[in-house]
């Protein structure tokens, strides 16, 4: 039986190249998303690929009950998840100058559906006694930056929750990493106001190769963060 994989947000940017790497790698991959349409072409291009066929799981991952049904039904059918990629976000640019609604709706998407999904994978994966967490965080949940503050704030939190559980999961032979990019080459980065071209960024494909390396390594071995930078903006 092929490894499961779910993939929070893989509609586009880092969740489409993620899924579409795990596939690559014999995965069998759970799409989930809030758009039917962005999923169904990820999924055919999975399927032309010679991957095993993907599941699209069309879900707002902020509403907490969909989500636990959802986990729930993926593991009565398949018995496992194997890899968590937890990647879905948004972004407002701002720190406290934004309206309070788009600060909790980002809270809600960044770090309280992270909390959720992860409330239900871990448990699970206790069962199994085994798993690979990866929570997709940014160079922002390092770094405070001027003018995106109130990004930052939910992605420090993600950041935080994910060391947590590498420290309390590790032991039980569940590896959890937070992977934490600069400036990605994806719409979203463009909608917050970089200043790069496409060549200078990070690729998504720079984020599954760095999954697909630590999935690689030996049961001894534990990464508790990568950040990635683009030399054209380091400070």
């Amino acid at each position: 039986m092929n490894k499961v994989a779910l993939i929070t947000g893989a509609n586009r940017g880092l969740g489409k190249a993620i899924a579409i790497g795990l596939a690559a790698m014999q995965y069998q991959t759970v799409l989930m998303g809030r758009k039917p349409a962005e999923l169904e072409e990820v999924a055919n291009q999975i399927q032309n690929e010679s991957s095993p066929k993907a599941q699209i799981v069309v879900c707002d991952i902020t509403n907490t009950g969909d989500v636990k049904k959802a986990i729930a039904d993926l593991v009565s059918k398949y018995g496992q998840i194997d890899v968590l990629v937890n990647n879905a976000g948004i972004y407002f640019n701002g720190s406290v100058d934004i309206p309070e609604d788009e600060f909790v709706k980002m809270l809600e998407t960044n770090l309280t559906a992270q909390y959720s999904i992860l409330q239900e994978i871990v448990p699970q994966m206790k069962r199994q006694k085994s798993g690979y967490i990866f929570n997709v965080a940014s160079r922002a949940g390092k770094i405070g930056f001027a003018g995106s503050g109130a990004y930052s704030a939910s992605k420090f939190g993600l950041v935080g929750l994910s060391e947590a559980l590498y420290r309390e999961l590790n032991h039980l032979g569940i590896r959890v990493t937070a992977l934490c990019p600069g400036w990605v080459n994806t719409k979203m980065a463009f909608e917050a106001g970089t200043t790069l071209n496409e060549d200078q960024m990070i690729q998504p494909d720079d984020l599954f190769k760095t999954i697909e390396w630590l999935l690689s390594l030996s049961p001894g071995a534990c990464v508790k963060e990568v950040v990635l930078e683009t030399p054209y903006n380091i400070s």
